[in-house]
């Protein structure tokens, strides 16, 4: 089977046409009773309700049919990148989203404080959801480990989550996440999965002896767990794969990492979604393709929190008239996956999508929700597509064949 960049490669066209991609991280949802609404159905958007009208609507499989992807497999599909294929550790994704240079002796490990309760298991995975101030200070106690042959690197990220970066020569990246996604367990022994990997299991394990030591009074955050445990792979970059000039409008490091994997210029997003569309509008006139991300529909799914999901989603429809008044000729909203508050995490469901064209076909939707997605134009399909979509829309694609 042809590869999909392959295609890409030898059908660019060039053009001045205009694609923002408008990522709500975890959009996908569940009413909360059968018959019911879900959170994007229930929300109020009126924005996203009037674009659906002239937009082409469907459901996107981030990776296979009832397999939840995390964050990485998501959006790489969503960038027209093979998850299967393109399998990125969590721990290089951070590091790349935080700036450090990663070379090819270097492991990077996504961190998470944790609170260990009296018998070792953990009873919160986030420790509290602890603020950057105390996150930061404690990476700095962190940061005076030392482990004989290994340069160890502690760089705090944001809120509860941290990088650790291990650099010796013959480390593997083939290592078990000590998270064990639940609470009242203990965490998870590191564990390689192959020569050099269980030589980086054992660091690992010699790093949590000592973090144990050094954050034993400092509660919630009196441990940490190791998450996405891997090295810097090999992948296409964005702009010779696409021809397109991209750019990645993030506020969260981990999705700055994604888009920095690829090979998309990094901008200054700010704080907050209204710092995101300044960002937008004032770099429109350098870039050619734009990808806007928005975190708190996946945060809030994950708290299981349902009304604040709504209420989120709402704050997602606000941005749509600051992007229309730009007039791309391409839009399109969808998330990564699902995050169902009813679920508490991400979901196999598959997940909204809208394409907004002047030349898409037009499917008669009168509103944005996973109900009118169902029986949409663009029907069910691979998110590793959607760029397909995207870039025929662009007219961005010549024909295939004679």
């Amino acid at each position: 089977m042809t590869d999909i960049h392959d295609l890409t490669r030898k059908l660019q066209r060039q053009s001045d046409s205009k694609i923002i991609m408008y990522v709500g991280d975890g959009l996908g949802g569940l009413p909360l009773e059968p018959g019911g609404k879900t959170e994007l159905e229930t929300a109020s958007t009126p924005h996203l309700d009037e674009l659906a009208k002239r937009s082409s609507l469907g459901r996107s499989i981030p990776v296979l049919p009832g397999i939840a992807p995390g964050s990485g497999p998501g959006h790489l599909g969503l960038f027209g990148y093979d998850p299967l294929k393109y399998d990125i550790g969590r721990g290089v994704l951070e590091a790349l989203g935080i700036d450090f240079d990663l070379g090819p002796n270097d492991v990077a490990i996504r961190g998470n404080f944790c609170t260990i309760d009296g018998d070792g298991n953990i009873s919160d995975r986030r420790a509290g959801r602890i603020g950057s101030d105390i996150g930061a200070k404690l990476c700095e106690k962190l940061d005076t480990i030392e482990i004989p042959g290994v340069e160890v690197f502690v760089h705090h990220v944001k809120e509860y989550r941290l990088v650790i970066v291990f650099r010796q020569e013959g480390l593997g990246g083939d290592v078990d996440d000590t998270d064990p996604q639940r609470t009242g367990v203990p965490p998870l022994a590191p564990h390689g999965n192959d020569e050099a990997s269980a030589k980086t299991a054992e660091v690992c394990a010699e790093f949590l002896r000592q973090a144990a030591e050094v954050l034993k009074d400092d509660a919630p955050a009196n441990l940490l767990t190791m998450r996405g445990i891997a090295k810097m792979p090999p992948i296409p970059r964005f702009e010779e794969v696409y021809g397109t000039k991209a750019a990645a409008i993030a506020v969260y490091p981990m999705y700055r990492g994604l888009a920095r994997l690829v090979g998309m210029d990094i901008l200054d997003a700010g704080q907050t979604l209204d710092d995101q569309m300044a960002c937008l509008e004032k770099h429109w006139n350098d870039y050619d393709f734009f990808f806007v991300h928005f975190k708190y529909t996946d945060s809030t799914g994950e708290d299981g929190n349902f009304d604040a999901k709504v209420q989120r989603t709402e704050e997602l429809d606000s941005a749509i008239p600051k992007m229309n008044a730009l007039k791309p000729d391409v839009l399109i909203v969808t998330g990564d996956h699902s995050t169902p508050a009813k679920m508490k995490a991400h979901s196999g469901h598959a997940v909204p999508t809208l394409l907004a064209s002047d030349i898409c076909r037009f499917d008669g939707s009168q509103t944005f929700g996973e109900s009118a997605c169902r029986v949409g134009e663009l029907g069910q399909f691979e998110a590793k597509y959607l760029m397909l979509y995207a870039l025929a829309h662009a007219g961005r694609l010549e024909k295939y064949g004679a």
